[in-house]
């Protein structure tokens, strides 16, 4: 049932729902197994982005699709991936969570390590407010905004900040977790341009950014540009 939206004549749309925070859609929380209890949440609705939030569905035993993007980053990153099953939400579905690497101490020494010191700020983890990169050539359909900033360890049962994307053959990539968002709805971006900085909002334990995508009601696979990734990487 729709619900009096707070933020009336905003970008955003919204309605009221409940999930069980086990399955969140798309605020999943970096290595987050145990079950708690429903909560109330509001789910955006954006009319560029249809079925976001819906079931995701892949026929059983059909092929995994997938779909290659831009780096996320300008720097070395890691992503632990959603298995099929785990998440099936769209935007949420088949997803996979980046963190940046770091820990070297020069170019021939050192070793990867996502945070210094004990990671318990979120200045000292590597990822923290770099730069988020556009997926690709497109168009900003979707944004919402968190302002609450976690500490590491502590979520909040809350949606994250999140821009949503869309390319010209209907693809939509949802980046979430994100803060500092400097782009707007109706912007049209390119790969690789600066639309945001990494950010511990929503459903999340530690700064990284949440990457999912799909096409219609059919969830896609994060594959990465690696010839891409080569001219951005080049230079460390």
């Amino acid at each position: 049932m729709p619900s009096k939206d707070p933020h009336e004549g905003n970008e955003e749309m919204r309605f009221s729902g409940r999930l069980w925070l086990s399955f969140p859609i798309y605020i999943t929380g970096l290595f987050i197994t145990a079950t708690q209890p429903a909560v109330a949440v509001p789910f955006p609705k954006f009319p560029g982005a249809p079925n976001l939030f819906g079931k995701a569905v892949v026929a059983p035993g059909a092929a995994i699709e997938s779909v290659v993007v831009s780096p996320l980053f300008d720097r070395r990153f890691t992503c632990v991936d959603h298995p099929e099953g785990e998440v099936t939400e769209l935007g949420d579905a088949l997803g996979t969570d980046c963190l940046i690497l770091g820990g070297f101490a020069d170019k021939d020494s050192g070793y990867f390590r996502l945070f210094k010191s004990d990671g318990k700020h979120n200045p000292d983890w590597y990822g923290w407010h770099a730069p988020v990169l556009s997926p690709m050539n497109g168009e900003v359909v979707g944004i919402y905004r968190n302002p609450v900033t976690n500490t590491p360890g502590h979520l909040q049962p809350t949606l994250p900040s999140f821009i949503v994307f869309k390319r010209s053959d209907d693809v939509i990539i949802v980046y979430a977790h994100v803060t500092d968002i400097r782009v707007k709805i109706g912007d049209h971006v390119t790969a690789g341009q600066i639309v945001a900085l990494d950010g511990n909002n929503g459903f999340a334990r530690a700064p990284h950014i949440h990457v999912g995508a799909y096409r219609g009601v059919t969830p896609l696979q994060i594959r990465w540009d690696q010839r891409a990734e080569q001219k951005i990487f080049e230079n460390e």
